[in-house]
């Protein structure tokens, strides 16, 4: 193919490959109207349906919750073998009072914190 054609076939600086496409950000009306029935959804029932599916289905909860934990959440555990034990049993107790309300209703969840230990 001579050049000045291929040229010609080329998209020009700030083209789209379909000009005529929907444009970014924009959602289809089907989508608008499923987002929009579930948002009314969640206002009426949201909480209790969270509360019921916390204590009916808590691997399902869990799941859920660690969906939308961020990410790039990193936890370095070598770090921990600098501090005190001061400093750990602080951390812990951080740690525990984060997470409590999401243990709230599964067994055991919240008996202690730490292993058993047999005397």
């Amino acid at each position: 193919m001579p050049a000045h054609l291929r040229d010609d076939l080329k998209f020009k600086p700030g083209q789209s490959g379909n000009p005529n496409g929907r444009p970014k950000g924009s959602r289809n009306a089907l989508g608008e109207a499923f987002l929009e029935a579930m948002h009314e959804d969640f206002k009426t029932h949201g909480a209790a349906v969270i509360a019921q599916v916390r204590e009916e289905k808590p691997d399902q909860y869990l799941k859920v919750v660690a969906s939308i934990l961020p990410k790039d959440l990193n936890v370095n555990v070598n770090h921990l073998n600098e501090l005190s034990d001061d400093e750990l049993r602080s951390r812990i107790r951080d740690l525990h009072g984060l997470l409590a309300p999401f243990l709230e209703g599964i067994p055991g969840a919240l008996g202690g914190v730490g292993p058993a230990s047999t005397h």
